[in-house]
């Protein structure tokens, strides 16, 4: 099997192929233009008759749910990444399809993190054809370096839900990793020592891969409440000695950036949003959990406190500063999609206020609709932007691939989208005069927010109109780049092949642009 041929250019007027390992895919046709046809996914019919009466559903190890669920060559295995950098379970998964002599597997995992550079020897040897999933650290510089047989496909949060459901990827079995579980299969995250708060990464994986395998070191009596994952899905359930590594689990900044460049891009991003009338009573909004987007969040706290106001929802990755404001009374919900500290988890176990989400209701552009778009403004990161504004978040100005899209592209269908960035890193400009990936096209990105001006974008002139006498720095986007390169110098272009070693998929399942091998 080809992993990729018919290169054809699409409408972002990017080299991708339409077949991919074997599958059609459909190029990239602009935003919104891609229409859908036909009915979703469904898996197969399951009948009572097969399983326990009692409920118990319970067998004596991974490897025995794994020979029970028919794994075989070729087949596709998802796995979720609420542990992170703690995860246990995926390497397991592939431990044991090694041991059995398994070949050609697909991993659809949601993310992959550094702990996962245990399965590299897998990639060599063929257990692991290839990765259809956001790849971190070294996975992503073993693809990069045209070291996998398959051909990689990142996509977004969201555009993993649609795939699973849309039939694009046919889940063979799911394992999901589940701190609390009954022998039913009811699971959640917000309870036992592994918590890690919520396990909506994981649900469109229940819902309709052939088998499901739930995994725990936590089973209590049934019923497991609350369940995030619903038992009637699952076919085998496992107990482990340990299913994470709690330190690891809670992962990610968390604390409030110290650095005065980072500080003051901060400062000025609410500055921004308070002045062109973003913020008022009853708005929402999104951040990351980076040092830069929680002190851009506390800013908003105090502008929210300084006029009496109350935000409506925050559209979350949680941690303890979300947490205080709806606790204060000055948010009136966290819609999560992702736990990041403890103060996450607790919030989420006590307060009625603080929502567990997954992709299909915030995320999944195949829907009536979602909660990203109702968002009023949203704060995201980027590796680069260019001067028509593409952005890219997956690799470095040295191509390689290096980090994953998350809910990234989901949330820029806000009503606002800011990228609040440094104007460089490790002395690299961060604005280039063209994306090294295309992640996102121009024209959902509106505002960019550097220690040394803010650049609206043209299409934007309602932004122009309202901040033209507010004081800011504001600037044109090719003024931070000569700024950038006056202080940096122009930054080399990153030495790549014409070989393809992965696609980036757009939200609604078009392939918008080609990751290419790094020539070392």
């Amino acid at each position: 099997m080809e992993k990729y041929k018919n290169i054809v250019t699409n409408a972002a007027g990017r080299q991708v192929p339409t077949i991919i390992n074997g599958e059609e895919h459909v190029p990239f046709m602009g935003v919104g233009k891609y229409r859908p046809t036909g009915r979703k996914y469904g898996p197969p019919i399951a009948t009572c008759a097969d399983y326990p009466d009692d409920g118990n559903k319970i067998v004596a190890n991974l490897k025995e749910a794994l020979i029970k669920s028919g794994l075989k060559d070729g087949m596709t295995i998802s796995t979720h990444h609420h542990f992170r950098n703690g995860d246990l379970i995926a390497n397991m998964v592939f431990d044991i399809a090694k041991e059995l002599g398994v070949k050609d597997l697909r991993w659809f995992p949601s993310a992959s993190f550094p702990c996962h550079e245990h399965l590299i020897p897998y990639l060599e040897d063929g257990t692991i054809n290839r990765i259809e999933g956001s790849m971190n650290g070294p996975l992503g510089k073993f693809a990069s370096e045209g070291k996998m047989k398959g051909l990689g496909v990142l996509r977004s949060h969201g555009g993993r839900y649609q795939a699973i459901q849309d039939g694009e990827v046919h889940i063979d079995i799911a394992v999901i990793a589940a701190p609390t579980a009954d022998p039913f299969g009811n699971a959640n995250g917000v309870n036992g020592d592994a918590a890690c708060g919520l396990l909506g990464f994981a649900l469109g994986d229940s819902q309709y891969a052939d088998r499901v395998v739930v995994v725990t070191d936590n089973v209590v009596p049934f019923p497991a409440i609350p369940w995030q994952i619903n038992g009637n899905y699952v076919d085998f359930v496992v107990k482990v000695d340990k299913v994470g590594i709690p330190e690891k689990i809670i992962s990610g900044t968390t604390k409030i950036t110290k650095s005065p460049d980072r500080l003051l891009i901060a400062e000025m991003t609410a500055r921004f949003c308070e002045q062109a009338g973003l913020i008022y009573d009853g708005f929402s909004y999104q951040a990351g959990a980076g040092g830069t987007a929680l002190s851009i969040g506390n800013y908003f706290g105090d502008i929210l406190r300084k006029n009496g106001w109350k935000a409506s929802f925050i559209r979350a990755g949680s941690n303890k500063y979300p947490v205080q404001m709806l606790e204060e009374g000055i948010v009136g919900y966290i819609l999560d999609g992702q736990t990041f500290d403890l103060e996450g988890v607790r919030s989420m176990r006590e307060n009625p206020n603080h929502v567990w989400t997954s992709p299909f209701t915030s995320y999944n552009y195949h829907g009536k609709g979602n909660f990203a778009s109702m968002l009023d403004v949203v704060v995201l990161g980027a590796t680069e932007v260019d001067l028509n504004f593409n952005a890219n978040v997956v690799t470095h100005s040295d191509g390689y691939l290096l980090h994953g899209i998350g809910g990234w592209q989901n949330t820029l269908f806000a009503k606002t989208t800011i990228l609040p960035i440094p104007l460089f890193r490790d002395r690299i400009p961060v604005i280039r005069d063209e994306v090294t990936t295309l992640c996102a096209p121009g024209e959902m990105i509106d505002v960019i927010v550097t220690e040394r001006g803010i650049a609206i974008n043209p299409l934007r002139t309602d932004l122009i109109e309202k901040t033209k006498n507010s004081g800011l720095p504001l600037k044109t986007i090719q003024q931070l780049k000569d700024e950038a390169e006056e202080i940096c110098g122009v930054p080399e272009k990153a030495q790549l092949s014409d070989e393809i070693i992965a696609v980036i998929k757009w939200v609604d399942g078009t392939v918008i642009d080609s990751v290419r091998k790094v020539i070392n």
